[in-house]
């Protein structure tokens, strides 16, 4: 019962992304103001001058300044939704979105890098966190951008 349970969150959370990329696309604000937290906790990786979301989510720019568009779209952890995109060679990026509640509470973005995601095992012997070995970790995502292979981007490690 609880892992219907988890996979209906996942569908769930899944949805409510994707329909914050449609609303972004078709600019309803009212749509994605709903679907954020008040106090949405947000974290950029990339060149400055690359900010699209931030702008686009607060209203600073038009959805017409960048178009996000998902290639892939990943569910992990229940309440984790990774999001894909590139756009030609020199347009790289992934979105990792925290939902709670069906509401998005933290934001990460990742502009030009790439990125994988761990997951932190707690040990049995109950040693702290700062003390767990590799074999305590394991990968649950990697970017994938298919027509960037031979590109060289600066990857990052981002633990869950």
């Amino acid at each position: 019962m609880e892992e219907l349970n988890t996979n209906e969150q996942q569908s769930k959370n899944q949805a409510t992304i994707n329909a914050l990329y449609k609303s972004l696309t078709t600019g309803d604000t009212k749509i994605v103001s709903g679907l954020l937290a008040t106090d949405l906790e947000w974290w950029f990786h990339g060149p400055q001058n690359c900010h699209h979301m931030m702008r686009m989510l607060t209203g600073e720019t038009p959805p017409t300044e960048f178009t996000f568009e998902p290639r892939s779209v990943t569910t992990i952890d229940h309440h984790i939704v990774i999001v894909e995109g590139y756009e030609g060679a020199n347009v790289y990026w992934v979105h990792v979105w925290v939902l709670k509640d069906g509401l998005i509470t933290r934001f990460r973005e990742y502009f030009n890098t790439w990125l994988t995601v761990k997951k932190l095992r707690a040990r049995p012997d109950g040693c702290s966190l700062g003390r767990i070995g590799r074999d305590n970790w394991s990968t649950v995502w990697r970017s994938e951008p298919r027509d960037l292979f031979r590109r060289s981007l600066p990857g990052l490690m981002l633990a869950i």
